[in-house]
């Protein structure tokens, strides 16, 4: 043990993070050395396999949908469909997000609330969403609509109810002082629980991406005549793994960035949570 404390003494801030940057690094590089030796050896037997596309038939084709408009539409295909499919993940993701504030605080807070809707919030949580996206078409159309609905189906149990968790882990003393000083239901409600709930509501949302995703591509690659999921189903067809693995690699990034983003504004709004986190 002070051999190991001895090292760690002789260790420096700035190679720490070396190491751990390059550690991180670490098997993403293994899985693109693997792609391209896999790729390479494919393409050496056959330069017509479309299963593992070179690096520069992928850039050709990044090139041919994101830096040159498209013919017809006169449209940078890469750049319209993101801009479809985010549209629908905020307005999914946000509008749950919101529904499922209201929600959760309401029966962390509210015991008639929660005896009332907490029973109905987990049977809706446990409908598959993906089972019931026949359903948001017939009744909704295949437009804008059914695909918002089917995220926001998918994101808004899971929002309330780790909402109503964290409203119930509010000490009791706190609400108690509260309403001993005057203060009415909604002031412990939206006054005092609410601003301590925020960053978790935040988290919850970043951990239901992955989710609103996987919606959204099912719901584009259904019915809809643009975005991330309609392009990949669309060229699916000519096996045109070269525009694939482009889209699913932007999308993960896309969920990536999101995620950061959200992880730092947390980490800088409110720092106390991040310390209670840590």
């Amino acid at each position: 043990m002070p051999v190991v404390a001895a090292e760690a003494k002789q260790t420096s801030p700035a190679a720490a993070v070396r190491s751990n940057v390059l550690l991180g690094l670490l098997p993403f590089v293994l899985i693109v050395a693997v792609y391209l030796f896999a790729s390479h050896e494919r393409l050496a037997d056959n330069p017509q396999d479309k299963l593992l596309p070179s690096l520069a038939q992928m850039a050709e084709a990044i090139d041919r949908y994101a830096l040159q408009p498209d013919p017809q539409s006169g449209q940078y295909v890469l750049a319209a469909d993101t801009w479809a499919s985010l549209k629908r993940i905020a307005l999914g993701a946000g509008s749950a997000a919101l529904a499922g504030l209201l929600a959760g605080l309401n029966m962390g807070l509210i015991a008639r609330a929660k005896t009332l809707f907490s029973p109905f919030l987990v049977f809706l949580s446990m409908v598959p969403p993906l089972a019931i996206l026949p359903i948001l078409f017939i009744a909704l159309g295949v437009d804008e609509l059914s695909k918002v609905a089917l995220i926001f189906l998918g994101v808004f149990p899971v929002i309330a109810r780790d909402i109503q968790l964290t409203a119930e882990r509010i000490p009791r003393e706190q609400i108690v002082k509260a309403l001993t000083l005057g203060a009415s239901s909604a002031d412990v409600i939206y006054g005092l629980v609410l601003p301590q709930v925020l960053p978790r509501l935040i988290d919850a949302v970043r951990l239901s991406l992955g989710g609103a995703w996987l919606f959204l591509i099912a719901a584009e690659a259904i019915a809809s005549t643009e975005g991330l999921g309609y392009r990949i189903f669309l060229v699916r067809r000519y096996l045109s793994m070269d525009v694939i693995l482009p889209y699913v690699f932007w999308i993960t990034m896309l969920g990536f960035a999101a995620d950061w983003l959200l992880r730092q504004f947390i980490a800088r709004r409110f720092r106390w949570y991040a310390a209670v986190g840590a």
